[in-house]
């Protein structure tokens, strides 16, 4: 394996900079990676390997004629498969978008090649987002490179297995429920959910318009927070953007990379600290507690009552958004067309449309959003999530005028066997026990991993107020830095 695929993304950055290493050879590198693993993983949907060493040249060319380059000019990055890129393939893993070309870039995707970044390609999910397993792609699941016949998260389980696979050294995500944090704590990575409207959903494949949020994906702290200063800040173009800069996320990295949290609050959620994890990502987690107080931290028990109420509250929620954003794919504008024969009228051709396109995640979902938004049951049923949406906020608000953090483990068990949950969506849902809240809030978490058990990564998540996110890498680097990173089996 080369050494340069096993380099973080600052040590690469520091590479290129002073011109140890040009930003051909590490794309190069990285790409012959992907295809000597790829095929077992499975976390690209489609590799862009002539672009990527075009671009990698130009950045080459630049360097050479002295031009001053972002810090992360040259890095690759890999891209899950929500964010539409101009020039290349983006499906969302659904079939009712096999082979659509957009005819422009996210705006996360445009900051991207600004900053001189080298795509790589787009990496696989669960479709529509819409899954904690990666194995609702209809182009296959991924694989968890820790061990292949295990799941490694969702819906971003491509971006996550493609960091520990060592086939690329940053990725993006989504986030809605969970989408980036659960992933990154089964795979032993590290993924990040900034706050809600910190980066920008301008391009990215609407699942759930008040819960998604882009966030990076790394295998160390620091190169999340570097990677988050790329991506953040204020959009025009999104309507629910915040018109304020990017909090000093890679300042608050370094800093907590010494381990020092002297006089830092954190808080412990009780309703997160009894049953229904299992005992061995419990046992990683009260290590984890000890670990903050050796640094420093001052942990004070927490109550959230409302958390308990946050899960149900989100599968209604989401769903219901997600009834509305879908219903623009109807094989009449783009994408999917079947049943077109002539003799069918419009809305058959619609109806077979969508179902030979979407499958039955999708579907699913579809269902209870359109149920809990239809006369008669608005009020019951999606009226009520939204106020417990409220009271979760609450909870949050009154937290943090007692802690500036919060801990809880990411997710409540470690990687599950491929196939073991497909047919049970409750066990499924259980994935993101943890990290729907602060979903329904708006604010930031990380997950870092902290251990081990049953010999596969144990995730911790921190969460802070919203536009606090230099807070969750702080606490999230020091943690690092006591434990250290994981290093998975090879391939």
């Amino acid at each position: 394996m080369s050494d340069l695929i096993r380099m973080t993304a600052a040590q690469l950055a520091e590479l290129l900079a002073r011109g140890d290493v040009s930003a051909v050879e590490v794309t190069q590198a990285h790409l012959d990676r992907i295809a000597a693993v790829d095929d077992r993983v499975h976390a690209f949907l489609h590799v862009d390997a002539d672009g990527a060493l075009e671009v990698a040249r130009a950045i080459d060319a630049r360097r050479a004629a002295g031009e001053e380059l972002s810090p992360l000019a040259g890095v690759p990055v890999a891209v899950k498969d929500i964010f539409v890129t101009r020039g290349m393939p983006t499906t969302a893993a659904s079939k009712i978008l096999e082979g659509w070309r957009p005819p422009y870039d996210a705006t996360v995707v445009e900051r991207l090649r600004a900053a001189g970044m080298v795509v790589l390609g787009k990496t696989n999910l669960d479709e529509f987002a819409m899954g904690s397993s990666t194995e609702f792609s209809a182009y296959g699941p991924t694989r968890n490179p820790w061990d292949l016949s295990r799941i490694p998260g969702g819906s971003g389980g491509g971006s996550a297995a493609a960091l520990a696979a060592y086939e690329a050294p940053l990725a993006l995500g989504t986030d809605t429920g969970g989408s980036i944090r659960q992933p990154a704590a089964v795979t032993g990575t590290v993924g990040v959910k900034p706050t809600y409207g910190g980066v920008s959903r301008y391009g990215v494949i609407a699942f759930s318009s008040s819960l998604d949020t882009p966030g990076p994906c790394a295998r160390t702290v620091e190169d999340t927070a570097l990677l988050h200063a790329v991506i953040g800040g204020h959009d025009p173009r999104d309507s629910t953007s915040i018109p304020a800069p990017v909090p000093p996320v890679v300042e608050a990295a370094r800093q907590g990379a010494s381990g020092d949290l002297t006089g830092v609050r954190i808080g412990v959620i009780t309703q997160f600290t009894g049953e229904g994890a299992e005992p061995g990502v419990m046992a990683v987690f009260r290590e984890t507690i000890e670990t903050l107080t050796k640094l420093g931290a001052e942990i004070i028990e927490v109550s959230c009552p409302h958390f308990e109420y946050a899960l149900p509250a989100y599968y209604l929620i989401a769903p219901s958004e997600c009834s509305s954003n879908l219903a623009r794919y109807d094989g009449v504008r783009y994408g999917l067309r079947v049943g077109d024969d002539g003799t069918r009228s419009l809305e058959e051709v619609m109806s077979i449309t969508r179902d030979a396109g979407f499958g039955p995640e999708v579907k699913r979902r579809i269902i209870i959003g359109t149920f809990a938004l239809s006369s008669g049951y608005y009020d019951a049923y999606y009226g009520q999530a939204q106020k417990i949406r409220t009271l979760v906020t609450r909870d949050f608000t009154a937290a943090f005028e007692q802690v500036d953090a919060l801990i809880a483990p990411t997710t409540p068990f470690v990687a599950f066997p491929l196939g073991s949950r497909t047919s049970d969506p409750y066990q499924m849902y259980l994935s993101d026990l943890y990290t729907i809240p602060v979903n329904l809030y708006g604010g930031p978490a990380i997950s870092v991993p902290c251990g081990l058990s049953q010999g596969l990564p144990v995730g911790v998540q921190v969460m802070a107020p919203a536009m606090a996110d230099d807070r969750v890498y702080r606490v999230g680097a020091a943690l690092e830095s006591a434990v250290g990173t994981l290093t998975p089996p090879e391939l």
